[in-house]
């Protein structure tokens, strides 16, 4: 049973230092940080790469358009 607890526990750590990373990354660029929960899920977390990879960033689209214009 301990060891059932300290695998849970490991787990629990690993994903956490998976999704924090990825949390930042989504949205530093704009995208909604729960994205990053599907970088746990199997094929999911593929997916999701390629669309971070080749997907316009709403915040450098953001940073392209003058202040002014709206």
């Amino acid at each position: 049973m301990i060891a059932m607890g300290a695998m849970f526990l490991w787990a629990l750590i690993i994903g956490i230092i998976t999704v924090v990373p990825f949390w930042l990354i989504f949205s530093k660029a704009g995208f909604p940080g729960v994205l990053s929960l599907l970088i746990l899920v199997p094929i999911a977390n593929v997916v999701v790469l390629f669309y971070l990879a080749f997907a316009e960033w709403p915040a450098l689209r953001e940073r392209r358009q003058p202040s002014g214009l709206q």
